[in-house]
């Protein structure tokens, strides 16, 4: 089930909302701990849904980290009690890394598994080895690395054990966040298992977030999808620079709608349940350098790799040379991350590059370079998300050459008028605008309309803003979640 399907609208969130409020009407000692058995039980039934299978390893990856969770405890105060002088010893340490490697483990083979038997089929040169049928399982690589900061974080001493085996499979299978995300903290989650709030205002401030999220995903990237969808599924021979341009633009539009759309409608549907999750996004193509892009994008993926990868290997503390080699070790585990092909290495390694160029000067040339700095990002950001969304690194390079050198790749038996649609247009001229330019403008030249926020007036919109959403659900097929394959 996706949270922007029509079973979920019409059925399974109203239900949900409905019982929850029932379950809270029962006082304020007791209604949390019967709202989380719902949320868990409306959470597996959301995730069973699509992942029949896959219900099994979510299970058996909420058992593992709640049994470790408790054995890294009980080391820590055995490691204390037995080592005053030191903070962490040998068990706990044990634990820990036993711990990462089982996560890790897990989501390296449903996801990397036949990546690396192609390597090495490769390597050797024949086919040693075949490719297994591995399913990969909706939102393992968020559960992981929420269990992965929920055990390193347990292991620094920032909070104890989860206790509550109800508790410890909410924080990881909420709903919400469990299919595209954000990567939700048990730090920030685990305190709101216990004490939370459920307000009129906190609910409609969440209702409107989801109509927000919804419209985004709906009304503007399916829009868009569709077009650039056109385009990439011509042969190669018959796509002009021009095409391979504006299937760029778009989709360099598309994904920001598509995945902080999903993000705005988690932290939508979170607030109506009284959590409060990270924020994803923040207006990341208003960056003028990839440094920035990477503050501003994916905000729960880059800071958890800037926590447990980054600032453990070393962060900017041994020298110059180390941060740089720190560096392109997280972006190649960015990449990595992101899929299992030699593209996904490639995008993140190029980002790592760029990241790296900055730090060594570049960064104060952009400063200085006022507008340029802005085209300057957006050309890297655009070229990466061409390698991004062709996932094979052979056919993106020859659409990047025709991004290049357009002049040359002129000929093709579709006029591109064909491929994109007036719709399409509109679209894209409302997703330029609405990437944060509209924003910037109203808080700087009408701040009036920001106080507006809440009223009435927004209320109507986002009501439209749900009627339409539902209306192309029902009229259209195509609703695809780009990061439901990560």
């Amino acid at each position: 089930m996706n949270i922007n399907s029509m079973i979920f609208l019409t059925a399974f969130l109203p239900g949900v909302f409905v019982l929850d409020r029932l379950c809270g009407m029962g006082g304020k000692k007791g209604h949390i701990p019967l709202q989380n058995v719902l949320l868990l039980l409306a959470s597996l039934v959301f995730y069973a849904w699509g992942e029949p299978v896959g219900i099994v390893l979510l299970f058996f990856s909420i058992v593992l980290n709640y049994i470790l969770g408790l054995l890294l405890e009980l080391s820590l105060r055995a490691d204390g009690e037995a080592e005053a002088d030191t903070v962490h010893g040998f068990r706990s340490r044990l634990v820990l890394t036993a711990g990462v490697l089982v996560n890790l483990g897990l989501l390296g083979y449903y996801k990397y598994f036949n990546f690396f038997l192609r390597i090495l089929n490769r390597i050797s040169g024949r086919q040693l080895f075949e490719m297994r049928d591995i399913p990969l399982p909706i939102g393992i690589s968020f559960f992981t690395f929420g269990a992965v900061a929920y055990l390193a974080d347990l292991y620094r001493g920032l909070y104890p054990a989860e206790k509550n085996p109800v508790d410890m499979a909410l924080y990881m299978s909420f709903f919400p966040k469990i299919s595209v995300g954000p990567i939700a903290r048990y730090r920030d989650f685990g305190r709101q298992l216990k004490h939370r709030t459920e307000s009129l205002e906190k609910t409609a401030e969440g209702i409107r977030r989801f109509a927000y999220g919804l419209g985004k995903k709906v009304l503007v990237a399916n829009v868009l999808g569709s077009c650039v969808d056109k385009i990439y599924g011509q042969d190669i021979s018959n796509v002009t620079g021009a095409m391979v341009w504006c299937a760029a633009l778009l989709y360099t539009l598309q994904i920001y709608y598509d995945f902080s759309g999903f993000s705005d409608m988690a932290v939508g549907l979170s607030k109506m349940f009284g959590f409060e999750i990270c924020e994803n996004f923040n207006y990341p193509y208003l960056s003028g350098s990839i440094q920035e892009f990477w503050r501003r994008w994916h905000i729960s993926l880059s800071s958890w790799f800037r926590d447990y990868l980054y600032i453990p290997l070393g962060g900017n503390r041994k020298g110059k040379a180390r941060t740089y080699l720190n560096l392109a070790v997280v972006f190649l585990a960015t990449g990595l991350w992101h899929g299992a092909t030699t593209a996904f290495l490639f995008w993140g390694v190029m980002h790592g590059f760029f990241m790296i160029v900055e730090r060594l000067g570049f960064k104060k040339v952009l400063e200085k370079s006022g507008i340029l700095k802005y085209v300057y990002t957006m050309l890297i950001v655009n070229f990466g998300w061409v390698i991004f969304r062709v996932a094979n690194l052979q056919p993106a390079f020859a659409y990047l050459r025709r991004m290049i050198m357009p002049w040359r790749y002129t000929v093709s038996t579709w006029a591109l008028r064909e491929l994109i649609n007036n719709r399409c247009i509109l679209m894209a001229v409302l997703g330029v605008l609405g990437m944060g330019l509209i924003q910037a403008a109203v808080h700087r030249f009408l701040p009036m309309l920001e106080r507006m926020k809440g009223g009435i007036l927004e209320m109507l919109y986002c009501m439209l803003l749900v009627i339409f959403s539902v209306l192309f659900l029902v009229n259209g097929t195509y609703n695809p979640a780009i990061y439901l394959n990560f």
